[in-house]
Parts: C-alpha cells; structure tokens; sequence
C-alpha cells in the first residue's frame, strides 16, 4: 500500500474523496443503505444538512451549484428516496447546473431480485443527468468520484447520479482520493471570436440573447462592457435575468414567460441574433416562435458548451462551441467601437415603459410588494421562486442587479424557491435571501421551512396567498370559461406555521401594512414567512379573472 493510502470502510474513503473535490456541504435525507457515507461524514469537516424531503436537499443541492458554480451534493436513501430527489435532478439538468446526486442501493448479492426498494438507477435517471453509474468495487471510488465531477463540470454543466450498493460501502476500502477535478479552458478559437464580432459589427438590427450554464460574475461584467462597446441590447432569457445588471443602458428585459410584446418584436424584427449560451427553448422563444425552426429568418450566431446543442432546433449561421462565460470574456477584449443608435435606445425605452406598474385588484397589490423590494433591498440580495404566476410580478418589476442574485427553476419546477434560499443562506450568510412562493409552490416544501431554522437559514418568505392554483385557473378561464376544477385551495394560518417553528410569522393584507412588516421579517433574526393574502382575481401583472 502507498503511504498515501488508507484502509478504510468504502464510506470514509468516498467523503475523502468529496473533501478533496473542495466539498464543504452536503444535503441529504439519511437513509440505511448508506449508513457508511454517513459515518464516513461524522468527523469529516463537511458539514451535512439534513432536509425533511429529499427533493428539498437535491433543490438544496442544484441552488448550491447554481450559485458557486460547483456540484452541489446530495445524499438520499434508495427507492423512494431516489424517486423524490429526481425532481431536483430534472431541474440541474434543464437548468446545466452542476450537481452530484449520491443513492444508496441495495447490496450487490441483492441486485436484480426487486429487493426492498430496488430501483435500475441507470434506467430511472438515464434521461435526467449527464452520467448515471454504479460504482461496485470500493477501490473504484475515487476514479468514479473524479470522473463524476469531471462530468458535472466540464461542457454543458449538468447533474451526474451515482448509485452505491449498501456492501461496497461498508466493506474495506484501500485507496485514495484524487485531485480536484481539471476543468477546460471554455475558451473558443481567436478566429471564432472575430468571426462573430465582425458578423455583429457590420449588422443593422443586432440583439443578444442570454441564458444557460457555464457563466461567472467576472463574464458578466465582461457582457457589459461587450454590449456597450458594440452598442448591443442584450436580452436574458428565461429566468436569467441576473446575467447583465437590470440598470445597464443595454439591458433590454427578459425574453420568457409574459414577454413585453415590444421585445417580442424586436426579436423577430433582427437581422442578427447572438445566443450566448442559451438553448433557445421553448420558453425562450415563446413557443418556438420568435425564431421559427429549421431555419429562423434571423442571422442566429449560436454559442453552446454542447455541440450536439447547436443545430439541434435551428440552423445557425455561425456555430461556436465554447463555454459562454469565458467566451463573453473573450468577446469583450475583441470588441470595437459600434453605435446602437435607435435600435438600441427604442429597445431600452420600451423595456423602461413595461416596467412601469400596472395596477390590480385588492387592497395589497404584488406590484406594490415588487416596487418596494427594490426600493429596500441591497444589491446583493438574493430573490428565489419556483413556478406559478405570482412570480411573474417579481419577473417583470424587480431589478436584478447582481450576478446570482436570482435563483429560479427553467423547468418550472413547483417548490423550487424555499430550498434555494436556504441554500444561498446557508452558502452566503452575509447575503439575504428573500423567497417569493405561491400557496400552492409553497406547500409542495413548507416542511423545509423546519429546516431553515434548525440551521439558522434566516430566510425571509413572501408567501402569496390567492387560495389556489393560479396558474392553471387562468388556464382554465381560458380554455373552460366558468368551469373551475380542482385549482381551490384551503390554507393554513401561514403566519402561525412560521411561529410553531420558531420562526417569525405576520400576515399582511393591505400595501400600507406591508413596508414594516418586511422591515419587522427582515430583522427578526429567525426564518420568517410574511403570509401575503391577495386578491384572487390578480392572475397576473396584467391578466384578471373575468
């Protein structure tokens, strides 16, 4: 044995292996079938949280990687467990964040008899994550674990599963970890990054577009200066509207779910599209309409990690496969002087009138919540949601004016928003975490608010009580006129739920009422939900009931 080996059970030589990939949390549901990894933890250095649901610790997972751009982890048990923390896969992979999902499984000598809780791990995540694998011999966990977050990292960054059977972690183990994972430059030829500054410099009606993994807070200054060198506007697309600060005279909106009709326009009226890292997806493109597939009448110039990415929906013009971070960096140093003239003003206007609030019905309306949360919050807060239409006053009002300052599911996963903000408490204490839920997003995971405070995750969570589903009522207004069914909802006392936790609870029905009970939340010094009761016939921004 070299004397940098160790013997060791399978479960303390895997947890070397994590610490030496620079891993300081884990998140987890613990579970017996990986009662090894969780010994292999008890003196580690790394500090474990424990969730109430495993699809809150793999979210709590994703948000942690989303946020630092490395894996986040997440340790759930087999079966169920492994069926639950699939949601929080999903959401790493349509949203190519890096993250690492470890699942206990049952003992080799039990494979392939429907053991208790026997999955085919490979079969189950095999359309979810990048790589799904099964590591059986004990000395392979460090060539698994490196490969792992390997994977997670390099090209389209995304989750990876790694499924350990209950004797190939409790049994010896002799080896040692590796070195933290080699990560690829991202950088693309200089010829590559001439070739799309010259197709932009010589364009008329340019417009870049957003989105995707692979980015920095360093790449977006370097997107900044690159817009308002070349005199570019600059759209973000679905829920990433914290990759060019909001106030930049380039930043032209978001181009997602209730895009400004304007920017809609605008985008089918360019003659050249730059797409940085975005994958032009459904919700990007409205449909897949703004740029119409195979061909788009736009000149698209499509940046990707994947190559099996670009030209998969449409045909671009200019393809370069880089990672969009480094590559903006890139594009800012070769950058020349360009005037946006109109276009570029027109587009900024348009983007400043839609901002503008729109009044709703009831006495405490969310554009009034929205408007003062910018008034009040530091740069650096960071704001989380999961899906439903109440987040589309925080999409269309709030001003993102930080690189990760929003945490926020392309999927459109229910229950995203409060495992995110406890996560980027937990990651960045000095930083805070506002949450915005619906009723519904947020009893998909109002268990985990127990977990905030046992960790003194002081997150602070607007919780938008309408008492029902909203989003698919207004689909139903729509195709059904008159006929609701099952979108109602009974509520809790929210507030009081918050209290029988420990943390600070208030409800707030009036906008007059709002501003100090947000104060009171914010320096209350525990968790705290401020339950918001509107008005149910508030669709949306702009959408009513009737």
């Amino acid at each position: 044995m070299k004397d940098n080996q160790t013997a060791v059970h399978g479960g303390r030589l895997l947890v070397e292996c994590l610490a030496a990939q620079g891993v300081e949390r884990v998140f987890c549901i613990p579970g017996e079938s990986f009662l090894a990894a969780l010994d292999g933890l008890h003196d580690s250095g790394i500090r474990t949280v424990v969730a109430r649901q495993e699809g809150g610790a793999a979210m709590m997972a994703e948000a942690t990687g989303k946020l630092t751009g490395k894996p986040g982890v997440a340790f759930v048990t087999r079966g169920p467990g492994a069926t639950n923390a699939s949601s929080g896969v999903h959401v790493a992979f349509q949203d190519s964040t890096p993250m690492v999902l470890f699942v206990g499984q049952v003992a080799s000598d039990q494979r392939d008899r429907e053991a208790f809780q026997e999955v085919d791990y490979r079969a189950m995540f095999g359309p979810l994550a990048k790589w799904v694998a099964e590591i059986d011999r004990a000395d392979r966990i460090p060539e698994y674990v490196s490969h792992a977050f390997h994977v997670a990292q390099n090209g389209r960054p995304g989750p990876v599963v790694l499924a350990l059977p209950e004797d190939m972690l409790s049994g010896p183990a002799e080896g040692s970890a590796l070195p933290p994972a080699t990560l690829t430059s991202g950088r693309a030829a200089e010829a590559d990054v001439a070739a799309v500054v010259d197709r932009l410099a010589t364009a008329e009606r340019p417009l870049v577009i957003v989105g995707g993994g692979g980015w920095s807070g360093a790449a977006a200054q370097a997107l900044g200066r690159f817009a308002d060198t070349m005199g570019l506007p600059v759209g973000a697309s679905f829920r990433c509207q914290d990759y060019l600060d909001n106030r930049h005279p380039n930043y032209v909106g978001d181009i997602g779910i209730g895009i400004n009709p304007a920017l809609a326009q605008r985008v089918r009226e360019a003659d050249v599209v730059l797409a940085l890292g975005a994958r032009l997806g459904e919700m990007t493109t409205s449909g897949y309409t703004l740029l119409e597939p195979p061909l788009p009448r736009q000149a698209l110039l499509h940046v990707h990690s994947d190559p099996d990415e670009i030209g998969r929906v449409y045909f671009p013009e200019l393809a370069v496969t880089a990672r969009p971070g480094p590559f903006t960096e890139q594009l800012a140093a070769a950058a020349r002087p360009r005037e946006g003239g109109a276009w570029l003003t027109d587009a900024r206007a348009a983007y400043e009138a839609w901002q503008q609030p729109f009044e709703t019905p009831g006495a405490l309306k969310m554009e009034q919540v929205i408007a003062h949360l910018n008034d009040v919050l530091p740069d650096d807060a960071v704001l989380t949601n999961g899906a439903g239409n109440y987040s589309a006053w925080l999409h269309r009002y709030y001003r993102y004016r930080g690189w990760r300052s929003q945490l926020a599911p392309t999927s459109g996963s229910m229950g995203y928003g409060l495992p995110a903000a406890i996560a980027a408490k937990l990651q960045q204490p000095e930083r805070e975490a506002i949450c915005l839920a619906g009723d519904g997003c947020f009893q998909m995971v109002s268990q985990e608010f127990g977990t905030a405070c046992e960790y003194g995750a002081n997150v602070v969570v607007l919780l938008c009580d309408n008492g029902m589903y909203g989003t698919i009522r207004m689909h139903q207004q729509r195709n059904y006129p008159g006929r609701p069914s099952g979108t109602a909802m009974r509520n809790p006392d929210f507030a009081a739920l918050a209290r029988a936790y420990g943390g600070f609870g208030a409800t707030v029905t009036r906008d007059a009422d709002f501003p100090a009970a947000f104060a009171e939340a914010r320096a209350a010094g525990v968790p705290a939900i401020l339950h918001l009761k509107t008005d149910p016939k508030a669709l949306g921004p702009r959408l009513l009931l009737e």
